[in-house]
Order: structure tokens, then sequence, then C-alpha cells
């Protein structure tokens, strides 16, 4: 109920983490599991939660975590989850076992075609705003300002895990 007055708080908070069993238990939530979805409920009861979070964290400039996924035997529902927060514009998930890891950092690190699309969007761009235009097409699609935004999104992420790949080669 105060997510936004607790990112507002000045201090040394960084980052906001959904705590998915405590807010089930709060709201005396039935869940199948810690991070799982009820079958009988129709979509993503964590939902309004997670984004509501999520919003609250960009207000403030607060980095958006998603909480744990319980059951770790169950990889594709982990995965799932993770896509889930990764639309809503959360940057990462807990792994609570070793088995979570490789999944939390493949579902988190764009993908090469996402980030070739996004340098892609920064070239036409370019090229439009050279002309005088705000907007431009790719692939048949309109691009502007927002998508450069989004565009610069994924180039920071894929950046930031390019240097910490480096760096740990010369460890």
């Amino acid at each position: 109920a105060n997510v936004e007055a607790i990112a507002a708080t000045p201090g040394r908070l960084e980052a906001m983490h959904f705590g998915v069993a405590d807010y089930a238990a709060s709201n005396k939530a039935r869940t199948v599991n810690i991070g799982g979805l009820n079958p009988d409920y129709p979509g993503d009861q964590w939902h309004f939660a997670l984004s509501r979070m999520t919003v609250a964290c960009r207000a403030y400039g607060l980095r958006a975590i998603d909480g744990p996924f319980g059951d770790f035997s169950d990889p594709e529902g982990y995965q799932a989850a993770a896509r889930r927060a990764a639309a809503l514009g959360i940057e990462g998930k807990w792994a609570i076992h070793p088995s979570q890891i490789a999944l939390a950092n493949d579902v988190f690190s764009p993908p090469e075609k996402e980030v070739t699309r996004a340098r892609r969007i920064l070239e036409v761009l370019k090229e439009a705003e050279a002309l005088g235009k705000g907007a431009a097409a790719l692939d048949g699609k309109m691009i502007d300002a927002a998508s450069e935004r989004m565009a610069r999104n994924v180039l920071v992420v894929s950046e930031a895990i390019e240097r910490a790949g480096q760096a740990q080669a010369t460890q």
C-alpha cells in the first residue's frame, strides 16, 4: 500500500524487489507455489503489484527486481515468471537455486537480434534527424524519439553485460 512512499524515501535505497510470498500472505491470496500462478485466476495475479512497484521505482530512480520463484524444479515456470516481469520493465529476478541463475541471465539479457535492431533504430533516426525529420520508418514501422529511448535501454543493458564479461575474462 505504501510502495510510492517507500520508493520516495531519501537515503541508501537502490532497488526494490517484489516479495511475492509476503505479498500473497498479507493479502491472504491462494497460491500454488511461491511466485507461481494460480490456475483458478484468469491471468497473472501478481501483475498489478509488480507494475505498481516498477512504476514507483522508475519515478524515483530505483531498480525494479522480481522476487523468488519457489519451485526450482520448474525451469519453464521460472522463465515464464521472469518473462512476464521483464515485459513490465523489471530488470532482474531472484535466483534461489543455482539452476535459476542461467535462466535469469537468459531472460534478462537482450538477445543479439534485439541489440542489432536497437542499433538500427539509432542509425535510421540519426539519418532522419540529419534530414530535419522527427520520425522515420524501419521495416515498415514508424520509429521516433520514444523508439530511440527504448533502443538505448536495450543497448545500456547489452553494453553492461559485455563490460562485465570482459572484466571476468581479465580476472
